[in-house]
């Protein structure tokens, strides 16, 4: 069976790191990272007069859900052409809202692909210290009002995307030490590469 997989997390739990190296284990994969757009993102702050700053209402209000529209709707095509395409996202709300899920399940379903979510599992404090050592300016309001940022962000693995019939369907990502780092890898590569192996091909009508 295809996958999209969505590799997801709060901000600075090593998700770009991990959604690299997964992409580069895996075999028949096409990688994909919403930050890819933000260099289109920042040209609507600019032409909207805007200060840039992606925890804006404006930003919210206007740009975030078109961000991950187009980064679903690139994962979608690429899907035609390969088993298994891999989104770098954080999917905040998404992954915690079911009729979403529910919906990108069906849309999946017509392309014959399944979706896997991998949670990034990482210890609170370690994300503060590694949102500093990277001193994006994307952090700077989280890292100025870290107490109150800490307070909105859920850590908790969204457990009710868990299938009965797809073992897959979410897989944690244990990364608060190099040593989780490297069993998580293997154990995930492992799993997401027996899966797609056993994938029944469905002949696809020529017109």
């Amino acid at each position: 069976m295809k996958k999209l997989i969505l590799v997801t997390s709060p901000p600075a739990c090593g998700k770009t790191f991990i959604s690299k190296q997964l992409a580069k284990a895996l075999n028949h994969v096409v990688y994909l990272d919403k930050d890819t757009l933000i260099p289109l993102s920042k040209q609507i702050f600019a032409v909207a007069h805007q200060p840039y700053d992606r925890s804006s209402i404006f930003f919210e209000k206007y740009i975030r859900d078109l961000e991950y529209r187009v980064v679903l709707d690139l994962a979608m095509e690429a899907l035609e052409y390969d088993d298994i395409v891999l989104i770098n996202a954080p999917f905040t709300q998404e992954i915690r809202d079911l009729d979403y899920i529910t919906t990108l399940r069906a849309e999946l379903k017509k392309k014959q692909a399944e979706l896997v979510v991998i949670w990034v599992d990482t210890n609170p404090k370690v994300c503060h210290q590694r949102m500093i050592d990277r001193a994006s300016d994307r952090d700077m309001w989280k890292l100025n009002h870290w107490d109150e940022y800490i307070l909105g962000v859920n850590f908790n693995p969204p457990l009710s995307l868990k299938l009965e019939n797809q073992p897959d369907s979410l897989l944690i990502f244990h990364n608060s030490s190099d040593e989780e780092f490297e069993e998580s890898m293997k154990t995930i590569v492992a799993q997401l590469e027996a899966a797609v192996a056993n994938r029944v091909e469905i002949p696809r009508t020529r017109y």
